[in-house]
């Protein structure tokens, strides 16, 4: 009894009543303006003095209801109500304007629906509580029972008791009435207004383009904090150890840290304001580091760190790095960071690095090529690694990007990173 009690008259069934009254609201333009067409039709008689009149200007309404609901924006609008007041799960609805016609079609139906069915409730819910307030108070009054309306109940002859019972019936049945059309159009909401497969498709392309981004951001954190903070650790070791004997190394050793700690919360700075929702590009947000403009300093710090790094750039053309890619400097750099961040948690000795561009042969195209290589350290020396090796794994994802690779692992006693960028076609 309590629950079929809460199914109609509940905080959702009240709250679905309201909704169906609102699309009852919305159908009154055009059905204003389809009852001047029937009129005039009907000879220039007004609609509203027929009752069959106002059954064809609420007929001829329906359609053009439906040929506005072709919009985009109708969609949205109705999957906002819907999901406020009809107590239907969000996942069911789709999410902005309709794409497709087929969509489109769904919405107009879905968009008659409510306006037909809401226009039917609200005439009741206007209509049938003043008819049963009557009923219900006719053994009270006695004018009431004088008024000849042509209907048994409300004659002089009827029996005054059973007009409760009828205005009693007539509330219970506008609540049914009610529950049943809010519970339709519930169940008909995610038919109507759910996603299509392309939806679907568009919802899939920009969690995948918000993924990119937020592995690009992860990558660039990784880099640029990771190295920084290996540079900085082992820089301050090494000027620990010399620190009464070499103050020259100290100074050096300080300043590198000073620049690498400058130069990182730079990007850190750079990286966090993309991820702030309508954060503009700041002016004096550090710029991200590129093979031109970056890698010599790259290479002092890391020799000020006491790792000893020779590197090798291929004469002639291949020297001018300002030639490079924009997109293929900055990923570039960005995997000769994190090679040299790994020799310096991991290697031992010198790293002999080398840096060339070469050309395939009999095609136009050209390669950007990076190759590392580092003693490994002994096993009882080696740093712990305190993550997943997410840094190789960042390379070889910056290199994919560019459809390029990456290759890091034993080779000839030594440790070997080697990467290889595409570039364009003759055009560096």
């Amino acid at each position: 009894m309590r629950e079929g009690l809460s199914r109609l008259l509940g905080a959702r069934a009240r709250l679905r009543w309201i909704h169906l009254i609102l699309g009852g609201a919305l159908l009154m333009p055009y059905f204003l303006l389809a009852q001047v067409g029937v009129g005039m039709a009907a000879g220039g008689v007004n609609a509203f003095s027929s009752f069959p009149l106002m059954l064809a200007a609420y007929a001829a309404a329906l359609p053009i209801a439906a040929a506005t609901a072709v919009f985009g924006l109708v969609r949205p609008l109705s999957v906002t109500a819907v999901r406020a007041m009809c107590g239907v799960p969000g996942e069911g609805l789709a999410e902005g304007p309709a794409r497709s016609w087929a969509a489109r079609g769904r919405a107009s139906a879905w968009w008659t629906l409510h306006l037909g069915v809401g226009a039917v409730i609200s005439g009741m819910t206007l209509a049938v509580p003043p008819m049963a307030v009557l009923l219900i108070s006719l053994p009270l009054v006695s004018e009431p029972r004088t008024i000849e309306l042509g209907l048994g109940w409300f004659s002089t002859s009827a029996d005054p008791y059973v007009a409760p019972l009828l205005g009693f019936g007539l509330l219970a049945a506008l609540a049914l009435c009610a529950a049943g059309a809010g519970a339709l159009l519930a169940r008909l909401a995610p038919v109507l207004l759910g996603p299509t497969a392309a939806d679907r498709l568009a919802a899939a392309e920009e969690r995948a383009a918000d993924l990119a981004v937020r592995n690009r951001l992860a990558r660039e954190l990784h880099d640029a904090v990771g190295h920084a903070l290996s540079a900085v650790t082992l820089q301050a070791v090494a000027a620990r150890r010399v620190l009464d004997s070499d103050p020259a190394f100290v100074r050096e050793a300080l300043a590198a840290i000073e620049d690498t700690t400058r130069r990182t919360v730079g990007e850190l700075d750079a990286v966090l304001g993309l991820l702030r929702d309508g954060d503009p590009a700041r002016p004096d947000a550090a710029p991200a580091p590129t093979l031109a403009a970056d890698l010599d300093g790259l290479l002092a710090r890391t020799r000020a760190a006491g790792t000893p790094v020779t590197a090798h750039q291929d004469p002639g053309p291949a020297q001018d790095w300002e030639g490079l890619p924009a997109i293929a400097s900055r990923e570039a750099y960005r995997i000769v960071q994190e090679g040299l961040s790994n020799a310096l948690r991991h290697g031992a000795g010198p790293v002999e690095l080398r840096i060339r561009v070469r050309g395939r042969e009999g095609t136009g195209h050209r390669e950007l090529e990076i190759t590392m290589t580092n003693p490994p350290a002994a096993p009882q020396d080696r740093e712990p690694r305190t993550t997943g090796g997410r840094g190789l794994r960042g390379a070889a994802e910056r290199a994919a990007l560019l459809g390029g690779s990456v290759e890091a692992g034993p080779h000839e006693g030594r440790w070997r990173l080697r990467a290889v960028l595409p570039l364009a076609g003759g055009d560096r």
